[in-house]
């Protein structure tokens, strides 16, 4: 009396078009987590503000990286996150082929003392603010996120790349 009737055509399709819905959906559900962006974040806020010279490095899953003074994304195959820095300290260092400044900036980071890249405090102040002014955008990332907090006769940085 309750029963489907089986033989007509249209349930045949509802059932086909119901299947063709979920196999899509499942289709569609990303099978990776996006990059952790706040586990970065702690990272660079761990080191950022420091007395000492400190450095760390902070391993990334992800693509591609933004980076500027306010915070980190990080975008990869399961999508992007975002996470913003607690610190007002962090300055983003360009790339090896950006300016003198970025590739100065660049060897403070990579290890120099400031003093034996920069003329004077003012022109690693002035670097600085120029590479914390720079407006950011998407670029390819390296598997591991560099931290170096740099502090050189009152100008205090924490240089992330």
């Amino acid at each position: 009396m309750f029963d489907a009737p089986v033989d007509a055509w249209y349930v045949w399709l509802g059932v086909a078009v119901a299947s063709l819905a979920v196999f899509g959906v499942a289709a569609e559900l990303p099978t990776t987590p996006p990059p952790d962006a706040v586990r970065a974040v702690n990272t660079v806020d761990s080191v950022a503000g420091c007395e000492y010279t400190a450095t760390a490095e902070h391993p990334i899953s992800a693509r591609e990286v933004k980076l500027d003074a306010r915070g980190i994304g990080l975008r990869g195959v399961g999508g992007s996150a975002h996470a913003a820095f607690v610190s007002d300290s962090v300055v983003p260092v360009g790339s090896v082929d950006g300016s003198k400044r970025d590739t100065n900036l660049r060897r403070v980071l990579n290890g120099e003392p400031p003093d034996s890249v920069f003329d004077s405090p003012t022109d690693f102040a002035s670097a600085v603010r120029v590479a914390g002014n720079r407006k950011a955008t998407w670029q390819g990332a390296d598997n591991t996120l560099r931290i170096r907090c740099v502090s050189w006769e009152g100008v205090d940085a924490t240089l992330v790349a």
